[in-house]
């Protein structure tokens, strides 16, 4: 109720301003627009959208204001859709009016190849994937939120991201055009906000593992890279990775699971870092890893995890050491200002 709040100040005060320019303007809250999501409060889903209202009024040639961030449940409950839930209530709407794209305003004048606080010699991208967008968005960087990347990829509808402060074209995230795949790497991502968490001694036993996951998956704990030592005694290690605000309850969660099933001691670690490379190019590119861990290795950096997917590698570092990796990886695929 009170964080929903916020997003209808803001509406009110942008008609206010639209009317006193001698322009018409409405603004709606996220129910009255019909967002239906389901029951799952801070990180609600939108599951329908009735938005009759907005096609009324903008055949009145008002300006419609809707609320971002905010929904309401079958049960008439006020929903909110999560950090960056505006950016998601924008590409419904452009989904729901059928826009030829969706503009994102934001402090920044589009997709950088990293965050140019870190690498001053970061460079804006012209054009990217949804999936590689998604992938960045997921990885750390926080330009908009990865959910409404994935609605975006999943109904077609092209983002503008641009600078709230020019009229400069930002960046295009649309789907994949043959000169993406000429570019191995795309851009380097850091999440500073991620914890590791070993259970030590597990029995090395059919089974074990999803017992251990599903429990964690009970208490709504998102779970990221997972490495398992190879068995050489009957036990072996499991260390996976956790949001760092999940830190405390999974830790917590795993003495639990280690005292049902045998395991040994838990250890965690808070000071790490998840730096990561996001390329459609790596595909069809041999050798991509290898480069990203030279990189490190030349900075004396140690890699404590690693995964990988067709698209993107991760390597978790000590966290004191995150930014230098980045602009190390950064320099080593060329992705600065030429």
């Amino acid at each position: 109720m009170l964080i929903s709040t916020g997003e209808q100040v803001s509406c009110a005060l942008l008609a206010m301003a639209i009317h006193k320019l001698g322009e018409k303007a409405i603004s709606f809250t996220g129910a009255q627009v019909g967002i239906i999501t389901d029951g799952f409060f801070t990180k609600a889903r939108i599951i329908d959208m009735n938005g009759k209202r907005i096609l009324d009024e903008l055949k009145e040639d008002k300006i419609v204001i809707v609320a971002g961030f905010q929904g309401v449940s079958l049960n008439q409950d006020i929903t909110t859709l999560g950090r960056g839930g505006s950016n998601l209530t924008a590409v419904a709407l452009a989904k729901f009016l059928k826009a030829k794209s969706c503009e994102m305003y934001t402090d920044v004048d589009g997709v950088y190849t990293t965050d140019p606080r870190i690498a001053k010699n970061a460079r804006k991208i012209d054009m990217i994937s949804y999936e590689e967008m998604f992938e960045l968005a997921s990885l750390g960087a926080q330009i908009l939120q990865p959910r409404s990347i994935e609605l975006a990829m999943k109904f077609g509808v092209p983002i503008h991201v641009r600078s709230s402060f020019s009229n400069n074209t930002g960046t295009i995230i649309s789907k994949e055009v043959r000169a993406m795949e000429d570019t191995v790497v795309s851009g380097v991502a850091i999440n500073k906000d991620e914890a590791k968490v070993t259970i030590c001694d597990v029995p090395d036993k059919p089974g074990i593992a999803a017992k251990i996951f599903k429990d964690i998956a009970k208490e709504s704990i998102n779970v990221d890279m997972i490495v398992q030592n190879v068995s050489r005694t009957g036990s072996t290690d499991i260390s996976f990775t956790v949001p760092g605000s999940d830190l405390n309850k999974t830790v917590k969660v795993a003495k639990e699971i280690s005292t049902r099933i045998g395991a040994g001691e838990i250890t965690s670690d808070s000071q790490i870092a998840k730096v990561s490379i996001v390329g459609i190019g790596m595909r069809s590119h041999s050798g991509v890893a290898a480069n990203m861990f030279e990189a490190l290795a030349e900075k004396d950096i140690n890699i404590e995890m690693i995964s990988t997917s067709e698209i993107k590698i991760s390597c978790v570092v000590s966290k004191k050491h995150g930014e230098e990796a980045v602009r190390a990886i950064h320099d080593k695929f060329g992705l600065g200002k030429k």
